[in-house]
């Protein structure tokens, strides 16, 4: 009975991991995922650029998602690719993280990673948290450096590499495989811009003027067993609109959310979590609100500089659902679904095989020269020191600007912004014409004593067999894309074809990775000056520049020759500065200590699927304790008779939750948490109740955790 049993089980573990092919076990690989949600509390969004537009709660956290991959042949050869749930990865975030592993774990994480093979990449999430750069672009609307957002950033991706390194295989194999999505996945929402590049270009590409092309891998280890996904799909984190004030993941983060559920419930872990990140690449002028921009009757088409009635403010694109957490949905569960497809299709998919290596080097995109072949006027061009163009101040039809800025805007002419722009740095001849035909708003490569962008900026390249991944430090248009992706494409096939043959040779822009520079459109779009060319920030020849550098780290990839470390960027850990002011006290009502019912369930009530239920507790403000890997809320099922007989059945981790808080008085806050029932997740009938967790800090600086909980409702099916 024993060895028949035996036999069975054996049969089994086979039927279930089934050891892959020798020839296609190429690589160790691990996965890792880690909590990086910032302040959820009176801290600025990053993203919009809105003052008014800060956290008051959260709808589902962010994470870092990381992927060591290994050579199997070279251990020593070997990447880490982490894909956040940010808006962008600063230079601060990326030069801290490969510092502090070499100064915390110099024996193990130290002698395997470092700033040239660690790519941190964003999603481009407009929900979440800022204040986590060095450079005063970047943390103007949100008051300044925001510390503890900055070290749970660093820490989370520190962890998650951690994670991937400590579960790392013996061996595995990767699968690469290509699909479309539909029409309704993304719009370009500067199509105008996008038209002035030639025409037999354009014609060229059967997708019009956005990318439809998603690039999936599914990861296994040497048994078959099912570790994880990474994809790259270009659409805005913009479902979440400029009106929102809670953290969230946007469009990316819920497909996250959505696949890791799924395999996590289809594989009945034994041994970790499944990973799934969705990354983002030539995004630049890509939205998800495929409705499209109109005038505020939904009707009524926007004038071609983004206007109605002459106002930026009343032309606005909306999405493909009923509200902003709809749209999210929808344009989120668009890619899951495009990503299971691909995943899925193991048949369809290519086996990648051969060296992993990595480029990574600086360049000073302040003054770079460039060859004729790179640029478009077919002479030697050069990049400028940074500026912003008055269509930057207009915003796009994602997010429109204040005040009576337009996109198109290609003179200058108002007298008082020209004023105030003086006082930022005054443009020279010299900057005016090699930014031309922009017109400097802000000249912030010239401010003193430092420049309010970076100038020295990093590229990357990683290989893994046959594809290559290049994380550009910006947000790349379509066509700009598509012009990197081509040439670096052309160069890895003649340096190399047995490698990098024509057929099997894929090439992804990783965007927003290591640090960030503002957008990248053609030499065409930028004579458009709407919001992305004015954005561009280092002049015209900016593409030309980036794609030479990163044709440089392509032909040394395809020969396996170094390149040069490039100039040293700034590092200005200790010249931040920052007006958010931290907790000073909490209090409460006098018989109301903190986590005390405020407004509790409807006990009279039976609630159903479909259904939202609220409670509301006195509370404590969130900065005390980001909650890191636990959570504010949650949602608990009697199992028992018992006083503690529940289970957890949702906390602010899952979408089917919000966590609102708001300030009520100087010191006073109430916590409102909202279960939408069943929405992403299927529940048991039965009784619940909802409970909130936070902590208190009094005048003297003590910080003390509270729990309260609402009354026991009642949920049928």
């Amino acid at each position: 009975m024993i060895s028949q049993r035996l036999v069975v089980i054996l049969l089994l573990c086979t039927f279930l991991y089934a050891a892959i092919p020798d020839a296609d076990n190429n690589y160790r690989i691990g996965v890792g995922s880690y909590d990086m949600t910032g302040p959820a509390a009176e801290v600025g969004m990053m993203g919009y650029a809105m003052v008014g537009q800060r956290t008051h709660g959260i709808h589902f956290r962010l994470r870092a998602r990381a992927f060591v991959i290994a050579d199997r042949k070279s251990d020593a050869d070997r990447i880490v690719y982490v894909n956040t749930d940010t808006c962008m990865t600063t230079q601060a975030v990326k030069l801290t993280v490969a510092d502090r592993i070499q100064k915390k774990y110099p024996d193990t994480l130290g002698k395997y990673y470092n700033n040239d093979n660690i790519a941190i990449s964003a999603t481009h999430s407009h929900a979440g948290v800022g204040g986590y750069a060095w450079y005063t672009m970047y943390d103007m609307t949100t008051f300044g450096f925001e510390k503890a957002n900055f070290e749970v950033v660093v820490d989370g991706i520190i962890a998650a590499i951690k994670q991937a390194h400590d579960n790392l295989s013996q061996g595995g194999r990767i699968l690469l495989n290509q699909g479309k999505l539909g029409n309704d996945s993304n719009i370009n929402r500067s199509p105008t811009a996008y038209l002035r590049n030639p025409a037999d270009e354009r014609a060229r590409y059967e997708d019009g003027n956005t990318d439809k092309i998603m690039t999936n891998l599914r990861f296994e280890d040497q048994d078959g067993f099912e570790l994880g996904m990474l994809n790259w799909f270009p659409v805005h984190g913009t479902s979440m609109t400029n009106t929102n004030k809670f953290i969230s993941g946007d469009n990316k983060g819920f497909a996250s959310y959505v696949v890791e559920r799924k395999k996590d419930a289809q594989l009945k872990r034994a041994k970790g979590r499944f990973i799934a990140a969705f990354g983002q690449t030539n995004e630049g002028d890509v939205s998800p609100n495929t409705r499209g921009p109109s005038c505020p009757d939904g009707i009524t088409p926007c004038a071609e500089d983004s206007t109605c009635q002459g106002k930026t403010q009343l032309c606005t694109a909306k999405g493909p659902g009923k509200d902003e957490f709809d749209s999210t949905k929808i344009i989120g569960e668009k890619q899951a679904v495009a990503a299971m497809k691909l995943y899925d299709d193991v048949a369809g998919s290519i086996v990648l095989s051969g060296p992993v290596r990595h480029r990574h080097t600086f360049v000073n995109m302040s003054s770079t020269l460039v060859k004729p072949e790179y640029t478009s006027t077919g002479k030697i061009g050069t990049t400028c020191r940074a500026a912003m163009g008055y269509s930057f101040a207009a915003g796009t039809t994602d997010g429109p600007g204040d005040f009576n800025f337009k996109q198109g805007m290609n003179k200058t002419g108002n007298p008082f912004w020209d004023y105030i722009s003086s006082f930022v740095a005054k443009p020279t001849e010299e900057q005016k014409a090699c930014q031309a035909p922009k017109p400097i708003l802000l000249d912030v490569g010239q401010t003193e004593p430092l420049p309010w962008v970076p100038d020295v900026l990093p590229i990357q390249m990683f290989s893994i067999g046959s594809l290559a991944i290049l994380s550009l430090p910006a947000e790349l248009t379509t066509m700009s894309g598509r012009r990197v992706k081509e040439v670096i494409h052309k160069t890895l096939v003649k340096n190399n074809p047995t490698q990098f043959s024509a057929e099997k040779a894929k090439v992804v822009i990783a965007g927003l990775s290591n640090a960030y520079s503002g957008y990248v459109t053609t030499f065409e779009e930028y004579t458009a000056q709407r919001y992305e060319g004015a954005s561009t920030m280092y002049g015209p020849h900016t593409l030309a520049a980036y794609t030479q550098e990163m044709d440089k780290l392509a032909f040394a990839i395809a020969n396996n020759q170094a390149v040069p470390a490039g100039p040293a960027p700034l590092n200005l850990t200790d010249r931040v500065w920052s007006f958010n002011p931290g907790v000073v006290v909490d209090t409460h009502p006098s018989g109301k200590p903190f986590g005390s019912i405020h407004v509790d369930v409807d006990t009279t009530k039976t609630y159903k699927t479909g259904e939202a239920v609220t409670a509301e507790f006195w509370s404590a403000h969130p900065k005390n304790h980001l909650m890191t890997e636990q959570t504010f809320s949650s949602v608990e099922r009697r199992t028992g008779d018992g006083p503690n007989d529940f289970e957890v059945v949702v906390t602010d981790h899952e979408w089917d939750t919000t966590f609102k808080w708001t300030r009520v008085w100087i010191a006073q806050s109430t916590a409102t948490i909202t279960w939408k029932i069943g929405e992403t997740i299927e529940i048991q009938p039965g009784m619940y109740r909802i409970r909130h967790f936070g902590v208190s800090k009094d005048l003297f600086g003590t910080r003390t955790p509270f729990v309260g909980s609402s009354s026991e409702f009642k949920v049928v099916a």
